[in-house]
């Protein structure tokens, strides 16, 4: 509609009320000029619905497409470790000497030159007994072990790779039980020493066991450990896990000599070649 008023002429003082040319209706009685403004912002929305479901099935699309395979990595990095024990070199897992900066006491360097290896063998003799049930469910593949003696030859560390037969859920589960019953400080669970004849571990027998370390891997089916003594022969009569002697203030005769830090470390750079090892040369660092 349109208003108009025509002031100052006679008979016409009030507004004068004119309309527009009808618009005219469609089959449905609604306004011809409704129906034109009703049908561009229909299409407009049709529009945008159609452009955000493509650009929601872009982002799924693209997730496919950019999947990275961690699960297929992760499993095929596992399988490869469980044959490491007749795949590689000795040397790479177990090299001939081994550096350990800032490894021992107080965070001084140490280093440690490797005086016997130990044939591949099964379990049945290198855990004290019970350990050795506590590691029954994941099975014994193979056992690789070899001994290392300190630069000065007064300490002496047996280091061993247990080779599993579980799976990442197997390996799991034994870690988890590991944490929370706390079976890394147990002397009741403890491993055995590889003595070698004629070397200065010859007399590193159960009862010269003065520290020790456990590391059950999720990664890989393996169990690293080490455990360390007097290259004199001399008994301990109170062995201590690392963990424990190698904390301030701990007092033991194994804590005031190191021989925590001598099995940690030598635990540590260990499993370190053994992850180096799996990962491949392409993602190797330096330790």
């Amino acid at each position: 509609m349109s208003w108009s008023a025509a002031a100052g002429t006679a008979g016409r003082d009030r507004p004068v009320v004119t309309f527009a040319e009808p618009e005219g209706y469609d089959e449905r009685g609604r306004g011809l000029s409704l129906v034109g403004r009703v049908a561009p912002r229909t299409a407009a929305a049709a529009a945008c619905m159609v452009l955000g479901l493509g650009l929601i099935g872009g982002a799924v699309t693209g997730s496919w497409i950019t999947d990275d395979g961690g699960d297929a990595t992760a499993a095929g990095s596992f399988s490869t470790a469980a044959g490491l024990w007749h795949n590689v070199p000795v040397d790479e897992l177990f090299p001939p000497t081994v550096l350990g900066t800032g490894a021992g006491p107080g965070g001084a360097d140490r280093s440690w030159t490797r005086i016997a290896v130990a044939p591949d063998t099964g379990c049945a003799d290198a855990f004290d007994p019970l350990l050795h049930k506590v590691l029954a469910p994941v099975g014994c593949r193979r056992l690789i072990r070899a001994t290392y003696a300190d630069a000065t030859q007064s300490y002496v560390t047996t280091v061993g790779l247990l080779f599993t037969k579980a799976d990442p859920a197997g390996m799991t589960a034994l870690a988890r039980r590991f944490t929370n019953e706390h079976l890394d400080r147990r002397t009741d669970l403890m491993p055995l020493p590889y003595a070698a004849k004629g070397t200065a571990a010859e007399r590193f027998g159960a009862h010269q066991r003065a520290s020790w370390a456990i590391s059950v891997l999720t990664d890989s089916p393996v169990v690293a450990y080490a455990v360390s003594g007097w290259a004199d022969g001399r008994t301990v009569d109170t062995p201590q896990a690392a963990a424990d002697a190698e904390t301030s203030g701990a007092t033991t005769a194994a804590a005031q000599a190191g021989l925590g830090n001598e099995a940690q470390g030598l635990a540590d750079r260990v499993e370190r070649r053994l992850r180096q090892t799996i990962a491949g040369p392409a993602t190797e660092k330096p330790s």
